[in-house]
């Protein structure tokens, strides 16, 4: 009898769920779940960067998905071997004693506070900068080190810290924290004591601070002094870390009961998705996975012996077996990426579909289909446009800083721009500026890993704008001056998080079996065109300027 797995993806707007043959790697069966009250755009603001979603949304996105390809499949449940499931962070959420989310108790069913703070939630910036602040001047250990040297308010400390002042009452009831990733796996399990139950490296090494060299989070004292509920709730976290290659524990009874599964099912300790997208596309030494989505990670993965003592400045951290146990896992990433492109998109639709709603002349059938029709097609129209404008033409120059900057030096207080407009520019040559921007934010991170001694040989291209953007993926070939693989599976995380649930089912070995066997390969090269490269690494040169300027321009606002 054959073996299967299930890997189970959330992402920014919805969860996934395929059902994989642990043998070949070969998908029997997807699903994918919308989060309903995300996508009205309930507990957000984002005029005041606050992004919140209700665990609501992934419980029963989790129920529905798994189902599905359970269903759709036909498998046996005895033959579903393992479970991993990888998130979005860092997305910390409070929890009770139990490891149940705040959110899920009337008191505070409706408070965004109680709900999970999204990776995208940018409402930490002065606690972000309070902790670097911190981190260099304390007198004791700089916990920020393996982190890139700085710390940013997309991540686990400066949440909670921004809560625990905003909302004092959320803080006191909240008897723990938990990530994503790790409620989801504790759900799973069936846990109800956090304190006890396993928490993934991935998360605690990239955005917690926590590090082997000093015995797990950082010091009471340092905690301490940035607020003394910060120190308090140390003893109420965790020391010790697990790699997604290892049991969270089996399926529960009431979980396999409402999935249709069993209890013999082993859930793997929970991960980031794009540490799992890495694994999914097939990550070796000296190769950067670029998981392009609403944001964008850049994973590597480097020896011990490579690496040695370099402490890789301004990345988003180094973490032994963060992405392949055994290796070191190296984060870079831009916080806008499909979102700059979005932003856009939206921008334009706006008032269209306004007007558009208040016609007289139009069914509500009719309002409907057109409006949907914008949503689908205008992206790809215009698309289609700006790869018809000649190379040599003068473009506008943006920055792809709307979502604020992650890497290379995290700045989430910088902000987009766009200079060199002129009476002729129009919406095609708006995008490909755009598109432009986040190919030149792509190549800032490439050029730091080389400056700071990491070789990269190979560019793997992975997610919804790689499978579906020829204009990105040639641009981002260009200006990189590199080919660039596109991995051929759909769901590259969703195959990752598989890949770890059939080790940590014994079903592989390891990691690096799991990827030879199941690996789906690739199915296109993007190749750069010469001139066209040659173009671009003088546009570079502007667009490191152009930064220079507004960066220097707006650092007191």
């Amino acid at each position: 009898m054959s073996n299967y797995v299930i890997g189970v993806d959330f992402g920014t707007d919805s969860v996934r769920s395929v059902l994989v043959d642990a043998q070949n790697g070969k998908t029997i069966a997807s699903e994918v779940f919308i989060y309903p009250r995300w996508k009205q755009g309930k507990y957000c603001d984002p005029t005041s960067n606050q992004f919140r979603q209700h665990p609501l949304d992934h419980l029963e996105g989790l129920e529905v998905t798994i189902i599905g390809v359970v269903e759709k499949s036909g498998v046996d449940a005895k033959a579903i071997k393992g479970i991993c499931v990888d998130t979005t962070g860092s997305s910390p959420m409070a929890v009770d004693k139990n490891g149940q989310s705040l959110a899920m108790n009337p008191p505070y069913s409706e408070n965004p506070n109680a709900m999970m703070v999204l990776w995208k939630d940018h409402t930490g910036i002065a606690e972000a900068e309070e902790i670097n602040q911190l981190a260099r001047s304390w007198g004791g250990m700089d916990y920020t080190q393996f982190e890139g040297g700085i710390y940013s308010s997309e991540w686990f400390w400066s949440k909670i810290l921004h809560i625990t002042r905003k909302d004092p009452e959320i803080a006191n009831a909240a008897y723990s924290w938990m990530e994503h990733c790790d409620y989801i796996t504790a759900s799973l399990v069936g846990s109800e004591d956090p304190l006890t139950f396993k928490r993934s490296r991935c998360a605690a090494g990239h955005k917690a601070l926590w590090h082997q060299s000093w015995g797990g989070l950082p010091s009471k004292e340092f905690l301490g002094q940035l607020n003394p509920h910060l120190a308090d709730l140390k003893d109420r976290l965790y020391t010790e870390t697990y790699t997604s290659d290892k049991p969270a524990g089996n399926l529960s009874e009431p979980w396999a009961e409402k999935l249709g599964l069993t209890t013999s099912t082993v859930v793997a300790v929970g991960t980031f998705d794009a540490h799992a997208g890495a694994v999914g596309g097939e990550v070796t030494d000296n190769t950067l996975v670029k998981v392009m989505g609403t944001s964008t990670c850049d994973i590597m993965v480097t020896s011990y012996d490579n690496l040695g003592d370099k402490l890789v400045k301004g990345i988003c951290g180094q973490v032994d077996g963060s992405v392949v146990p055994g290796t070191v896992g190296l984060e870079a990433g831009q916080s806008g990426f499909g979102d700059v492109l979005a932003w856009f998109k939206n921008l334009l639709i706006q008032p269209i579909g306004q007007l558009i709603e208040e016609n007289q002349s139009l069914s509500p059938a009719q309002k409907t289909s057109l409006v949907e029709e914008l949503e689908n097609k205008l992206l790809i129209h215009l698309s289609n446009q700006a790869l018809q404008l000649p190379p040599d033409e003068t473009m506008p120059l943006a920055l792809d800083w709307i979502n604020g900057r992650r890497t290379p030096d995290a700045n989430q207080s910088l902000k987009g721009a766009i200079m060199g407009l002129t009476m002729g520019t129009d919406a095609p040559r708006i995008l490909k500026a755009l598109v432009e921007s986040i190919c030149f934010g792509s190549k800032s991170i490439v050029e730091r890993f080389k400056e700071e001694g990491i070789e990269i040989n190979t560019i793997v291209g992975l997610g919804g704008v790689a499978k579906k953007s020829p204009l990105v993926m040639q641009t981002m070939s260009n200006v990189l001056g590199m080919p660039i693989k596109v991995a051929t599976s759909e769901q590259a995380p969703a195959l990752g998080a598989a890949m770890y649930a059939a080790v940590a089912a014994s079903i592989h070995p390891d990691v690096a079996t799991a990827i030879l066997r199941m690996g789906n390969g690739f199915d296109h090269v993007y190749q750069p065109e010469r001139q066209l490269a040659d173009n671009y690494a003088g546009i570079y040169n502007k667009y490191l300027k152009f930064g220079n300027y507004v960066e220097n321009a707006t650092k007191h606002e």
